[in-house]
């Protein structure tokens, strides 16, 4: 291993000793290989897997139900036609929202004054733990600031999910990181990234702020938040501590009387079963449902 890589990686287990939250991923030990020159980091077993995963077995199921369902039906109607049940809850999405929230902010807040950039949030370094909570992991690019008063211009991070600012090579702080999280709740509605697409035409579109409005089964607020996560100036976007008390969350702790949220489990492998076939709708329904595709609007 060459000396730079281990001791970044010896600057991320010294950070990770460091941080004590529940939603990110607990550090036990390291262990130097010094023959092998290799370094082992005892990390939290995390038995949900990372939210890339739950992305691709929703996407998988999907694909699956559309194969039997609408096999007869053109493309483009398929796509109005998903079910909500297809995709994940938003009572799901509001509680990845608020503990990676609750997490970053413990990030950016030190008690020392220094803050604590993470810089590469996205689906594939969030794991979800056997009683459906979330945890941040890999802190590998992370970086520590001063203070709040300092910034950065190094350009690290996944394409997809790095602020204007990053992608400019501009200075930016904080704030880099609620863009991160806001492109990651959008793919968790949406189930693929906000900005898609590589090259200019990718840094173009980011540079835009220019995306798609999520599924109209998720709430207005819930789109909302995410437009000002995604804002391009990131003095329009909101703290942590904006979000964690925006109504949306508030409503949902109300709801919930504050009590750990009973979600069902994501999906593995061993769910992308066939549907049975009474579950599938009969040929009858499908028929039915062309027809009406066919038939000209009737004006009132």
């Amino acid at each position: 291993m060459r000396k730079s890589l281990q001791n970044k990686l010896m600057q991320e287990v010294n950070l990770l000793r460091e941080l004590d939250h529940p939603n990110i991923v607990q550090y036990f030990d390291h262990f130097i290989d010094q023959e092998n020159k290799k370094v082992y980091v005892v990390m939290e077993y995390c038995e949900g897997g990372d939210l890339a995963s739950v992305i691709s077995f929703t996407l998988y199921y999907i694909w699956v139900v559309l194969c039997l369902w609408f096999v007869e039906i053109p493309p483009v109607l398929t796509c109005l036609l998903i079910p909500k049940a297809f995709f994940l809850p938003e009572k799901f999405i509001l509680q990845v929202l608020e503990q990676l929230t609750s997490a970053l902010k413990y990030c950016h807040r030190r008690p020392d004054g220094s803050v604590v950039l993470y810089q590469d949030i996205k689906p594939a370094n969030v794991f979800v733990a056997n009683d459906f909570n979330v945890k941040i992991g890999d802190f590998g690019l992370g970086d520590i600031l001063p203070s709040r008063n300092d910034y950065v211009n190094t350009q690290t991070g996944t394409l997809h999910y790095m602020c204007p600012e990053k992608l400019n090579k501009t200075f930016y702080h904080e704030k880099s990181d609620i863009w991160s999280l806001g492109c990651l709740i959008y793919e968790l509605c949406a189930l693929k990234p906000p900005f898609a697409g590589g090259g200019k035409c990718l840094i173009n579109r980011i540079n835009r702020g220019k995306f798609k409005k999520i599924p109209p089964h998720y709430s207005d607020e819930l789109n909302s938040l995410i437009g000002d996560m995604l804002q391009v100036l990131d003095f329009l976007r909101p703290s942590m501590e904006d979000i964690l008390h925006s109504s949306l969350l508030t409503q949902q702790k109300q709801r919930t009387g504050d009590a750990a949220h009973h979600l069902p489990a994501p999906m593995t492998a061993a769910d992308l079963r066939l549907r049975e076939p009474q579950d599938i709708p009969s040929k009858s329904w499908k028929r039915r449902l062309e027809a009406e595709h066919h038939q000209p609007s009737k004006q009132r």
